[in-house]
């Protein structure tokens, strides 16, 4: 059966579907692969997870492969998301990010007391503000809209540190400029930070691009375990101490988990306020 006929019978046989079946097993691998652990799935599991048979769910992922949709780790043959997925994600736009995730921030702003902000990476090597909300009656600067460089944030070290290494790389190649007396320019140093972030979950930040201002950041990763957005919290180093991180850090992580849970495959949209 060729193409036009799938389209003419639809995915399960139902004629006028306008389905195509072939492409709908493959849609059901893709998910099916996204909502994996993060070693991945077997050809076997991923099989009957979707209900097909091996030489069907082979030949399929062998296509998604070979245009970087799944990725396929030869030692265990086990398939994750590729990064077709995440450029795809990160040249999509962020109004839906924005609409899905913003009563999160709000929630995280008036739990906190502070300035909460949803972040992105922008491909000149800089993360972008996309969404913020700020405490009623606290004068604070506004971030919304602004690039900032990527290595001298809470919200830049979140997403550095579970990017793959090439991708820090790129991302650093330039000289690390300082700021302030607490950026971090060394490489290897902050190669080291950005280990410490990982293990610990979020990011820091004191006073490293402007001297006043504190912050954390946890990473929104997708089901491959890279970062689409950050989430981050900040204000004056008066209100946000160092000896605060410990206690804001885990709701950034958490409101970052939120977020990330709907924007799964299958997710709804929250309802608009």
């Amino acid at each position: 059966m060729d193409v036009a006929e799938e389209a003419a019978t639809g995915a399960k046989g139902r004629p006028g579907g306008g389905r195509v079946q072939s492409l709908e097993r493959a849609i059901a691998l893709l998910n099916a692969v996204s909502a994996s652990a993060p070693e991945g799935r077997s050809v076997a599991e991923l099989a009957e997870v979707c209900d097909l048979n091996r030489a069907t769910a082979w030949r399929l992922l062998a296509t998604l492969e070979h245009h970087a949709l799944v990725e396929r780790d030869p030692a265990a043959n086990r398939y994750t998301i590729g990064p077709a997925v995440s450029r795809m994600a990160s040249t999509a736009g962020v109004e839906g990010l924005v609409r899905r995730s913003h009563d999160v921030l709000q929630r995280l702003c008036e739990t906190t007391g502070e300035t909460a902000n949803l972040a992105v990476a922008q491909g000149g090597g800089g993360i972008t503000y996309v969404d913020e909300v700020v405490p009623p009656a606290v004068l604070t600067a506004r971030w919304l809209g602004r690039e900032v460089p990527i290595h001298a944030t809470s919200a830049g070290k979140a997403l550095l540190a579970w990017e793959p290494r090439a991708e820090v790389e790129a991302l650093l190649s330039r000289r690390l400029a300082g700021y302030t007396p607490t950026t971090q320019t060394d490489r290897e140093a902050l190669d080291a930070e950005l280990a410490t972030v990982r293990e610990r979950g979020y990011g820091i930040s004191v006073g490293e691009l402007e001297a006043q201002l504190n912050g954390v950041a946890a990473p929104v990763l997708d089901a491959g375990g890279r970062p689409v957005a950050v989430v981050c919290v900040w204000g004056p180093h008066d209100r946000v101490p160092e000896s605060r991180f410990a206690e804001l850090g885990p709701q950034a992580q958490e409101a970052a988990a939120e977020i990330r849970r709907r924007l799964a495959p299958g997710a709804a949209a929250p309802l608009a306020h």
